[in-house]
């Protein structure tokens, strides 16, 4: 079938958002559908290769093209993605899936009648007002939303989730908490992340103790608890990889890190490609998920890191919240903690350290489990519910 892709962001994005989409359409383009992914233009120059960028190879049916609007989050910039976009869901090269993670390019294509568009489908990562209102405590850079625009953004959730073709969240309590607050609807399918799967087997566990982290540094991450768990650990080295040296959550992090005097053993990488993270990861000997509990975390996020670190073969030290509970067993597959308690933290790498049997049999059924989370099975799933849509 042939979908068209909206993504209001610029492209490529080293965020999980852009990793997200771009491996959710190169799945589908994989299973033999017609991808067209419309997005903003790169801000660096030169252009970077998206398809270079990912460490994918190129894909004659994934065709990507950018907008002709202004780069940037301006109104200005806004608007004339939504023209554009309008003007591809209209013209006549007729897809016949309309899919799209923006809650706002989603209502304002809704607003067109069912028969002058493609059906719909909306991937939904979390409820809008809420995680709004959450931002700026959890983010430096984000700004407190309006009362007006946290009642706008409850209108358009509900709208969406009434009117869309298809709908898709990344974990099943977000279903839940979408249809405790707007009721049921059909054609909903829970769709978790995904990751690739290794060519080869995991890489040979390192010798020293090393925890590892990839991601983002936000608050809301949990990086500062995982820093405080290894100044309790002090035969124990750190590996945070990521982090943008524009953005004050780098500074923040590693001045925490000099605060505790623990900043000679842990290494920060900085920003890194994504297809070079996983080459990072293998020289840690345990990763660690340490998110506290949030409006994010706790029901809504489906973190690209988890299914990242269950394909290394490596143990997992995880927060115990109940999106991370949807994949990962305590015990199982691995060791789940109090979010945002350093010390249990802690506590469960020196017993992994200790344990390196233990440690091995979780990371090795961590490995299996991920079999269900590749980016084809995602893609697998979306597939079933397009085909429940165009059916209706």
């Amino acid at each position: 079938m042939r979908v068209l892709y909206f993504a209001d962001i610029r492209f490529p994005l080293e965020r999980a958002n852009g990793i997200q989409t771009m491996e959710t359409c190169f799945a589908l383009a994989e299973r033999g559908h017609r991808v067209h992914l419309v997005v903003k233009g790169d801000t660096q120059s030169p252009p970077r290769e998206p398809f270079e960028f990912y460490g994918l190879p190129k894909h004659s049916s994934l065709v990507i093209e950018r907008a002709n609007a202004p780069a940037g989050a301006s109104a200005a910039a806004r608007v004339g993605y939504l023209s554009f976009a309008f003007g591809r869901a209209l013209g006549r090269a007729r897809a016949e899936i309309i899919m799209t993670r923006d809650l706002g390019v989603a209502s304002a294509l809704l607003g067109l009648p069912h028969t002058l568009r493609p059906r719909l489908v909306y991937e939904s990562h979390g409820y809008a007002p809420e995680v709004a209102a959450a931002l700026p405590s959890m983010v430096a850079t984000a700004r407190p939303a309006s009362a007006a625009k946290l009642r706008r953004l409850e209108k358009r959730e509900a709208s969406v989730w009434h009117r869309a073709d298809g709908y898709v969240t990344i974990t099943e309590a977000l279903a839940k908490e979408l249809t405790r607050r707007h009721g049921a609807r059909e054609r909903v399918a829970v769709v978790p992340d995904g990751t690739r799967m290794p060519s080869s087997g995991p890489a040979p566990l390192p010798a020293d103790p090393v925890i590892g982290y990839a991601g983002h540094l936000y608050a809301w991450k949990g990086v500062d608890v995982l820093l405080d768990a290894l100044a309790q650990l002090p035969d124990v080295r750190g590996l945070i990889v990521g982090g943008h040296a524009a953005e004050p959550d780098l500074a923040r992090v590693q001045e925490h890190a000099r605060h505790l005097g623990i900043q000679q053993r842990v290494t920060f990488t900085g920003l890194v490609e994504p297809s070079q993270v996983g080459a990072h990861l293998s020289h840690a000997l345990i990763l660690v998920l340490p998110n506290p509990a949030s409006a994010i975390s706790t029901h809504f996020t489906s973190p690209l890191k988890l299914f990242e670190y269950m394909v290394t073969g490596r143990a997992i030290v995880a927060s115990d919240l109940p999106s991370i509970r949807e994949v990962l067993t305590d015990g199982e597959n691995a060791l789940l903690v109090a979010p945002g308690d350093a010390t249990a933290l802690a506590g469960a790498v020196r017993k992994l350290v200790a344990d390196r049997a233990l440690a091995a049999r979780l990371a090795r059924a961590a490995f299996e489990k991920s079999a269900e989370y590749t980016w084809s099975r995602r893609a697998e799933r979306l597939e079933a519910l397009f085909q429940q849509v165009l059916a209706r």
